[in-house]
């Protein structure tokens, strides 16, 4: 399925993305490819699957990382490049009255 360069022009202002006339060209074979590869996993037959609730098998648990104590960031380096500061703490404009 092609995409005609103003269904791209129309996703990049959704997504408010300013594309090169390039660019455009770009995306459109991109988004088309994209959009093909779908339409050949529609196709496939998946009647015998099982529906899945989640990405890893029933009771398995995710990878993760040991959790250790480490050093942090200094708060000084911390809210080094903060707009505003106040103390060792983000200064934010105040929301409520």
């Amino acid at each position: 399925m092609a995409l005609s360069l103003e269904e791209v022009r129309r996703i990049a202002e959704l997504a408010r993305l300013r594309l090169s006339e390039e660019e455009e060209r770009t995306f459109a074979g991109q988004l088309s490819a994209i959009l093909d590869h779908v339409r050949q996993l529609e196709e496939l037959d998946v009647t015998a699957v099982e529906p899945m609730t989640h990405a890893l098998a029933a009771g398995e648990l995710p990878a993760l990382r040991e959790d250790a104590v480490r050093a942090s960031l200094p708060p000084e380096e911390a809210t080094a490049a903060a707009p505003a500061r106040e103390g060792t703490a983000f200064k934010v404009p105040r929301i409520l009255e």
